[in-house]
């Protein structure tokens, strides 16, 4: 009895977590979760973090003393009175570096804000999936608004077909007036077979974008209920590049290179570094079995200084304050592409609203004119082609109305993105 209980409360608990998988990917905010788990590209941006953390340990190294083991056999044509003819030597140096121009400090310093960088490179990358989740998203639900205008525009057409039929067995039209409404209803299907496909393929999309299934019947849309509002443009602006991850990266690459021209300007100072070794030399090949042997504790204080090097160090220096001036251009022009761009979304936002309201009007409008122009059709006075043109304008309204909503919040994800708040 226990067992069977325990079976039961495990086989509930199994159909729990899965309804509550299929209920979690219903929504936008579930698929965007779903994309930053499974994408590899968000993956390779975090082992590029991980990569830049090694950068600061690798740069830190400096800190630390360098250990160094050598050996070395040797054999000469004829032995001299300071080496045998066969001899070995086996050395051990510890050396550490007390002084190199504070280039390390710079050094380490640069890694650590090419660190940050990266991570501002992650954040980025995690909004423009976020972004194209929400897009095939919206892609899904236009198709699918689409469709079922294709859909009403079709049996609404076939009905009309299969009552000028019903007119042409009795005389009241005449073939080629019968041939219109096949045209028409021809037209209908390729275009409601079309858009089928094009309802598959914005799944297909939507699946790879986070690199898992989507049942598409299952996806409610709660998100396009009301259309969304936005605050003014200046404080987006502002919010934009307060927040923005690709600027705040150039930002980061910026005062790195302007720590890695410190850190070449490091090459003009001295070096002061302490070594000590252990020497043991042996006239014998392998270390230990020779007859005479000779070793050596040796401590030393070594400060050392370039004078020249071909103007190496100055060429170093020169690049880096070239790239650290490079990388402030591509930051200014990334701030005013930025600007523009925000500036035309807003654009694009305003009038796609405004567009929304007049299509909404024009449904109404494009109701009323099928009623009525349907009323004189089915009472001889309105000839087919005003009803086929009614029933066509009223598929056009409720087009443009899918559009202009579909655009709205096209304009919206993005604008969204720009402030990096998905």
């Amino acid at each position: 009895m226990k067992l069977l209980s325990f079976m039961v409360s495990c086989l509930t608990l199994i159909i729990s977590v899965h309804m509550a998988h299929a209920i979690n990917v219903t929504d936008l905010a579930a698929l965007q979760k779903r994309a930053l788990e499974n994408r590899y590209v968000i993956q390779r941006y975090e082992a590029q973090l991980e990569k830049s953390v090694e950068n600061i340990r690798n740069a830190r190294s400096s800190y630390y003393p360098s250990v160094d083991l050598s050996y070395t056999a040797t054999n000469l044509d004829e032995a001299s009175t300071i080496e045998d003819r066969e001899n070995s030597v086996a050395m051990g140096q510890v050396s550490w570096n007390l002084f190199a121009g504070f280039g390390d400090k710079y050094a380490i310093a640069s890694a650590d804000l090419l660190r940050k960088a990266e991570g501002y490179k992650l954040q980025a990358i995690r909004q423009d999936v976020q972004l194209k989740v929400a897009l095939q998203y919206l892609a899904i639900y236009n198709w699918q608004a689409n469709l079922q205008v294709e859909e009403d525009t079709y049996s609404t057409l076939l009905k009309h077909y299969q009552d000028a039929e019903n007119r042409y067995a009795v005389g009241l039209i005449k073939k080629s007036e019968l041939l219109k409404f096949k045209v028409d209803l021809d037209n209908a299907q390729i275009n409601r077979e079309k858009t089928k496909a094009g309802l598959q393929k914005s799944i297909l999309n939507l699946q790879r974008e986070i690199d898992g299934t989507v049942d598409a019947g299952a996806l409610t849309f709660p998100e396009f209920e009301q259309l969304p509002g936005l605050a003014g443009y200046t404080k987006h602006e502002e919010s934009m590049l307060e927040k923005r991850s690709e600027i705040k990266a150039l930002e980061e690459a910026v005062r790195a290179a302007e720590l890695t021209v410190k850190a070449e300007k490091a090459e003009y100072y001295p070096h002061l570094d302490v070594v000590g070794s252990y020497r043991r030399y042996d006239d014998d090949y392998l270390t230990g079995n020779g007859d005479t042997y000779d070793e050596e504790l040796r401590a030393s204080l070594v400060l050392s200084m370039n004078l020249f090097d071909g103007f190496g160090k100055n060429s170093q220096v020169k690049a880096a304050r070239l790239e650290a001036r490079s990388i402030r251009y591509d930051l200014e022009e990334l701030k005013r592409d930025l600007i523009t761009r925000l500036k035309t979304l807003f654009l694009d936002y305003g009038v796609n609203l405004k567009n929304v309201g007049v299509a909404s009007g024009s449904i109404t409008q494009a109701e009323e004119n099928l009623r009525v122009t349907r009323l004189s059709y089915e009472e001889g006075i309105t000839p087919e082609f005003e009803l086929l043109e009614a029933i066509a304008n009223l598929s056009r309204a409720q087009s443009n109305y899918v559009s202009a909503k579909s655009e709205v919040y096209a304009d919206y994800f993005h604008i969204i993105r720009a402030v990096e708040d998905f």
